[in-house]
């Protein structure tokens, strides 16, 4: 009877690790275009300073790599069985950070509000839920516009953090409520958003914004081959250097 031959860890470590990290590949995630996989956090945050894949250098997408990205349910479940006690010490940090998840200004409301819908929906894949985090991303510095001689002077502030990053899809309304709950402004306090001196409507989009009223646009990225403040004649990657200045300040009523 033939015996069977038995097999460590070790000798599976070039499938299942990832080329980034060099740990077991965790969320397992493949670019289409290429076949490589890499754990899911790693690639995406590659693909904020490179369209590249990271193990071959082909282009692979030239605007939005993320949408070139697909999960490997069936590598997860190889991995979970080949390596002991992966799943349990996945599940036991996922249950760590949610009770230990830092709380910011205004959120402890809004997570009480939030988690029963959750739950009356059902929806049992809310880690599949990334909240546009793989969409295009675009930094943002929310300044106060100061010394307009409104009254409401004393009530709009600048922000501790006024550096945001966030998905270019983000409208300026959604920045109005972003702004209003770290201020701790009433329901009924309007604000205007600003870019170089003309006010934004609720509806545009920071994409929008960006590409059709931010000035320094053609001065906002920079080259990773060179460092050059331009597009420069290697044509190489580019990454965006400097943040889009939005400012804010209490409504004015022209009216």
């Amino acid at each position: 009877m033939a015996t069977q031959r038995k097999h460590l860890v070790k000798d599976f470590n070039p499938y299942i690790t990832c080329y980034i990290c060099k740990g077991y590949l965790i969320k397992p995630t493949t670019v289409t275009e290429c076949l490589h996989t890499f754990c899911k956090t790693c690639i995406v945050q590659h693909f904020e300073d490179s369209n590249d894949c990271p193990r071959c250098g082909n282009q692979v997408h030239e605007t939005n790599p993320l949408e070139m990205l697909r999960l490997d349910n069936t590598l997860e479940e190889i991995i979970f069985k080949l390596v002991p006690g992966l799943r349990e010490q996945l599940e036991r940090e996922s249950e760590f950070w949610k009770k230990n998840k830092p709380q910011e200004n205004g959120q402890d409301d809004m997570s009480k509000v939030d988690k029963p819908k959750v739950d009356e929906e059902g929806d049992e894949n809310q880690d599949d839920k990334d909240y546009h985090r793989s969409d295009p991303q675009i930094a943002i510095c929310l300044d106060c516009l100061r010394n307009n001689g409104q009254s409401g002077d004393n009530v709009v502030k600048g922000l501790m953090k006024k550096f945001i990053r966030c998905s270019t899809r983000v409208t300026v309304g959604t920045i109005k409520k972003f702004l209003s709950l770290k201020l701790k402004l009433p329901s009924s306090y309007e604000l205007d958003v600003l870019c170089n001196g003309e006010i934004m409507g609720k509806d545009h989009t920071m994409e929008f914004i960006y590409m059709t009223r931010w000035r320094l646009r053609g001065e906002n990225f920079r080259c990773l081959n060179c460092s050059a403040s331009q597009v420069c004649s290697q044509d190489g990657p580019l990454y965006q250097s400097y943040p889009m200045v939005l400012q804010y300040r209490p409504r004015i009523d022209f009216g």
